[in-house]
């Protein structure tokens, strides 16, 4: 199987152009987070109805004839799993996606069990995609053939996928559904970490303020290893045990083989690295510890709970007879804000943080009744 792999300038804008003809073009890509300290997009998947061809952005051409291409809404960008690649391409691109449909969500709210790309394939037209690459470094070159073929086949039946699951959301009326969820996945974009590691860390608000500063020097430690070692941070050692040595602050060798749950090797190959970051944390004063930040606290409210339970029977009942997730229809978060608000009538609703239109317009009468303790009028 012969898959063109465009890498000059000159490719890619003739590929533009052609683009700019098609009203349906499906895409994908395939990044190098599972190897990289930064990561970054290696590959662009394209299928057209008449080929399949593949971008090499690490080659040096020129991806900009792209962008109006992807910022048309006339031309329908079909993806599955929009949410990451939008975001990466929007991050190494500066790509804005407009015209998207997204298969996963589709099924999602189709009430498809299994959404996985190689799930729906298999269901509904018997393609079995080997996923051997799944967790593969793209950033390698030259690409294996078998990665080539593999990437292809992400996009080569999104085309057929989104004819059938379109169709399935027209017959149950659910297309204005996620057509605002499509909407929304259009506007994501990785945000700009702020603040010391330790604070984006789970299971740092765990930790008293002495094991926080000790957790702050080990991971300071860990991102500059991986910097220069161009690995992601947990391939220089994992978060559980940068956990478990915060939570200890083991001073000796013999100390950290003490901790259960701790390879041998940790001492061995990072004890010399981490122990004078540990005592240096021992050393820090009592009033320069970093504290995690709480934020305000609520009241406790029992009458809210009570509602969140009434908000929460009515989403199971309205689930099961759309044969949804419940979470599909709306999540816990916003059931809680719903209890708290309490809005009276479904014009009330449009004040409710988070609610989208299509929840407004399908389930508002139900979301008040439910909130009232009776039945939608």
């Amino acid at each position: 199987m012969s898959i063109p792999i465009l890498t000059s300038s000159a490719e890619i804008a003739a590929f533009a152009e052609r683009l700019a003809q098609e009203p349906v073009i499906a895409v994908d890509l395939e990044a190098d987070s599972m190897h990289n300290y930064q990561e970054k997009v290696c590959l662009l998947q394209f299928t057209t109805p008449q080929t399949t061809l593949l971008i090499d952005p690490l080659a040096g051409g020129d991806l900009s004839p792209l962008w109006p291409i992807f910022a048309n809404p006339a031309i329908r960008k079909i993806f599955h799993a929009a949410d990451y690649d939008t975001r990466c391409l929007a991050r190494d691109f500066g790509f804005e996606i407009r015209g998207l449909f997204d298969t996963m969500i589709a099924s999602q709210f189709l009430g498809e069990e299994k959404v996985g790309l190689a799930d729906v394939l298999g269901k509904y037209f018997g393609v079995v995609l080997d996923k051997q690459f799944q967790r593969a470094d793209w950033s390698i070159r030259p690409l294996p053939q078998g990665m080539i073929v593999y990437a292809a086949e992400d996009t080569r039946h999104l085309h057929g996928l989104c004819h059938l699951l379109e169709g399935k959301l027209i017959e149950k009326g659910r297309l204005e559904w996620v057509a605002e969820e499509f909407t929304l996945l259009e506007q994501g974009r990785f945000r700009e970490q702020e603040g010391p590691l330790w604070m984006r860390f789970k299971g740092a608000n765990q930790l008293d303020r002495r094991q926080i500063a000790t957790l702050d020097q080990l991971l300071v430690w860990r991102d500059a290893e991986a910097r220069r070692k161009d690995r992601p941070p947990f391939k220089v050692i994992g978060n559980d045990i940068l956990l478990a040595l915060a939570k200890h602050m083991p001073l000796t060798g013999e100390a950290i083989k003490a901790i259960e749950g701790i390879p041998g090797w940790v001492n061995e190959r990072f004890g010399r690295q981490v122990l004078p970051l540990i005592a240096a944390a021992q050393a820090i004063p009592a009033e320069q510890l970093p504290a995690f930040p709480r934020g305000e606290r609520r009241e406790r409210d029992p009458e809210a709970e009570k509602r969140v339970l009434k908000l929460k029977a009515w989403r199971t009942q309205a689930a099961t007879e759309l044969a949804v997730d419940p979470g599909i229809l709306i999540n816990n978060a916003l059931l809680e804000e719903l209890a708290r608000v309490v809005p009276r009538n479904i014009d009330e609703l449009a004040t409710v943080a988070g609610l989208k239109r299509w929840q407004r317009q399908v389930f508002g009468a139900g979301l008040v009744a439910a909130l009232k303790g009776g039945k939608p009028a």
